[in-house]
């Protein structure tokens, strides 16, 4: 239990598209959520997305606003995160988690909630 595997992670230019996966074991992709955070060099962890049962949280700051959606396939115990327009500042490290049991949709944006972490993926945007 507990197994997550980003991919996806890239060097893009300004301006660019990436799409990354989260795949995980069947019993960890049954989580009552899944989501992305992101740590750029030097900082702290931050929110990106999650899936809910009851629902999708995104971060609605201005640097990440409607330019990151999440989709799932169930077929392929995978967790996507479609990122375009990117920016400088969108590089970070990328990481899958999850969370097994129910949490208020308010608590969903804590990286303290989730039990199950990826190793992460890169992403590097150039200006």
């Amino acid at each position: 239990q507990g197994h997550l595997a980003e991919s996806g992670g890239d060097l893009v230019q300004a301006g660019g598209s990436l799409r990354l996966s989260c795949t995980a074991s069947a019993d960890t992709y049954s989580s009552y959520a899944m989501g992305w955070f992101r740590q750029a060099p030097g900082k702290g962890r931050e929110f990106v997305a999650a899936i809910t049962r009851i629902g999708t949280v995104r971060n609605n700051v201005d640097s990440m606003k409607d330019r990151f959606t999440l989709s799932k396939d169930d077929a392929k115990n995978t967790l996507y995160l479609e990122m375009i327009s990117l920016k400088p500042e969108d590089t970070a490290m990328y990481y899958c988690a999850a969370r097994s049991q129910s949490l208020p949709l308010l608590h969903v944006k804590r990286e303290q909630e989730y039990d199950f972490w990826g190793r992460g993926t890169m992403v590097t945007v150039s200006a």
